[in-house]
């Protein structure tokens, strides 16, 4: 008994441990999440399907034979002590009751048994008479009886939904997997070149396997995911998806989404159509079709991409799941597009504390080199505001365990990139510097200082340019710490910042000059502060682009949305017996906790001390359960028989 409580409680642990730990994910999700030694440590005991693991599924069948025996072995004796009146009561016995009282009574043997009989029918009492050689007769009777069938009920309960689980806990698949007959398939290959060995028949009694279809498109087979791999369930239908439709908040996060679906099925006269949505699946032969999630199914998209180290600009289009080149030869990339967002919600209030809203679509992908290497990218295609100034976005991460590094462009006032393309192609552009570098020196030095001055100056400002352009601010420390003496590096870091803002300015108002847009003006008292900001968060922007580890940055310009529906197909043979036990528990532990037995022994004897005709009752009352109630009980009765039996 201590045992098979402990496994019960073991079977609780678990169960917890299955709902608040998201079952069969993929794996790098939990290396993430947890690192890599409790992963490993996880992934042993079975943590990440326990109720498909074996050693769940050994406790159930362990409790399902333990308490089958004792439910056979216990319940004819119960069900015995059920149908017992205890008529075989001894007046010996029923004076060492606790619970008793004597009555004399001014009846005779007969009216009294029908007074007592009476009361007892009254008080829903059961009863059984035993009439005795020496004239007296004993009255058995009992309520709440069936309070023992909650012991039995119990625990059936307990073996009808632990064999529930076991049915749906797929043991035969277990079995053949440790003989060999079946494996789990971890390459990601197309449906159709999956192996034998790694696809389960139509008439596999119990599964959970996913399938994602994309709008007019049709599958036969869904997807089990197992550990580190899957194996494929093939149907014995085909379900089409015909439409896909999502409700959002204003906020735009998604609201409701249902699917319009299509079953094809050969012994069908004609397809089903129907519609599901999320806890409204739609079940066909014994298969409930579930709408558990959505994704992206293959959006069309056109990029502006632009060259962070040149000039040079190009189309670019792709879709979700597909790949595109970039560049050529040895530093020629391998774009993989992997997601698209309509809506993206955020909060961007600096303390956190705003309201979030939606800033628009965002796209994921990897940029894959020659070498095999990818980073992971996700750029918005809206600028965002951010303390007033609007940005261009987008994030960098070298493997999925890290961070993204946001880049971050400022967008102009047509809430474009034009401004700062052209910006960055004039501090990439050497020819421009000694412009830059004569402007600079004619606006600080004025007729002030002879030519030689100015000629120095000038060279200055146009190597400080070339330093600045081979790495950003990073790359003009680096040369500081170089060429500076320690106690002087402060200030020279200080005067070669304003000479880079301030060459910046002119570069900048440069390359709006070579687009033809309106230049920025020194002596713009009204834009200055505005004007200034976006230079040095240009500044900043071009100097980041170092380390963005890629020389293309990816404006999505258009897009064709797609969706796809995310179905959960589930075959559960076991689900009838988890509610008829669920059912059962609950009448077990009603029965328990809510249903006392008691029972009354009423002796009936002639009297031998008053009177012939007169007679002597002895009143008895036990119960299973002495409290409170059951002391209240026997009082009330003690009280009501007096009146009646003297009346």
């Amino acid at each position: 008994m201590r045992f098979a409580v402990s496994m019960l409680s073991l079977l609780g642990i678990a169960s917890v441990i299955g709902t608040v730990l998201k079952q069969n994910q993929v794996y790098e999700d939990y290396i993430i999440k947890f690192g890599q030694f409790w992963f490993q440590s996880f992934e042993k005991i079975g943590l990440f399907d326990v109720y498909h693991s074996l050693w769940f599924l050994v406790i159930l069948l362990f409790l399902v034979i333990s308490t089958s025996l004792c439910v056979t072995r216990n319940s004819p004796m119960m069900l015995k002590e059920l149908k017992a009146f205890k008529e075989g009561a001894t007046e010996k016995s029923l004076r060492a009751f606790e619970h008793k009282k004597n009555y004399e009574i001014p009846y005779d043997h007969a009216a009294t048994k029908e007074k007592l009989l009476s009361f007892l029918s009254a008080k829903n009492f059961r009863y059984k008479l035993k009439a005795h050689p020496d004239g007296s007769e004993l009255i058995a009777a009992k309520a709440g009886s069936y309070q023992r069938l909650g012991y039995i009920l119990t625990h059936a309960a307990i073996v009808v939904i632990c064999f529930g689980g076991l049915l749906d806990g797929n043991l035969p698949l277990k079995i053949q997997e440790l003989l060999g007959h079946k494996k789990i398939e971890t390459l990601d290959i197309p449906v159709g070149e999956v192996a034998k060995i790694s696809r389960l028949s139509p008439g596999n009694p119990s599964f959970r396997a996913n399938m994602t279809l994309n709008e007019g498109a049709a599958g036969n087979t869904a997807f089990v995911r197992i550990r580190d791999g899957y194996l494929v369930q093939d149907l014995p239908f085909s379900i089409a998806l015909k439409d896909f439709r999502m409700e959002n908040y204003a906020t735009g996060q998604p609201k409701s989404f249902e699917s319009d679906l299509v079953i094809t099925d050969p012994a069908l006269a004609q397809p089903i159509a129907t519609t599901i949505r999320v806890n409204h699946p739609f079940t066909y032969k014994g298969i409930a079709i579930y709408q558990s999630d959505f994704q992206d199914g293959g959006t069309n998209l056109d990029f502006n991409v632009f060259n962070l180290f040149n000039s040079e600009t190009q189309k670019l289009s792709g879709a979700i799941f597909s790949k595109s080149d970039l560049g050529a030869g040895a530093h020629a990339l391998k774009v993989e597009f992997n997601d698209f967002r309509l809506f993206n919600i955020l909060n961007l209030s600096p303390d956190g504390k705003g309201k979030p809203r939606n800033v628009g679509p965002n796209i994921t992908y990897k940029l894959r080199d020659q070498q095999g290497q990818a980073r992971e990218y996700v750029t918005y295609m809206q600028p965002m505001q951010i303390e007033g100034q609007y940005y261009f976005i987008s994030g960098m991460r070298e493997t999925v365990q890290d961070e993204f590094h946001y880049l971050r462009i400022p967008a102009d006032e047509d809430g474009s990139l034009e401004s700062f393309m052209q910006f960055k192609s004039v501090m990439l552009n050497s020819t421009y510097y000694p412009e830059i570098a004569h402007r600079l020196a004619s606006a600080t030095f004025g007729n002030k200082f002879d030519d030689a001055t100015k000629t120095q100056f000038e060279q200055s400002v146009v190597q400080l340019l070339q330093t600045f352009a081979k790495g950003g601010y990073t790359h003009l420390a680096e040369a500081i710490e170089k060429r500076v003496p320690p106690a002087q590096r402060e200030k020279a870091a200080q005067t070669y910042v304003k000479m880079i803002n301030a060459a910046g300015f002119e570069a900048y108002s440069m390359g709006l000059a070579a687009a033809k847009l309106p230049a920025l003006k020194l002596n713009n008292v009204k834009n200055s502060e505005k004007s200034q900001r976006l230079v040095l968060d240009s500044l900043n922007a071009f100097s980041d682009t170092f380390f963005y580890g890629a020389p293309y940055y990816l404006q999505l310009a258009h897009y064709e949305q797609k969706q796809a529906s995310g179905l959960q197909l589930t075959k559960s043979p076991g689900q009838f017996w988890v509610y008829l036990g669920s059912a059962l528990l609950v009448l077990g532990i009603f029965s328990m906790f809510y249903v006392r037995e008691r029972r009354i022994w009423l002796l009936i004897k002639p009297s031998a001390y008053v009177n012939i005709n007169h007679s002597q009752v002895l009143f008895a009352m036990a119960s299973n359960r002495k409290n409170l109630d059951f002391e209240q009980e026997f009082k009330l009765y003690s009280e009501q028989l007096q009146p009646l039996l003297t009346a």
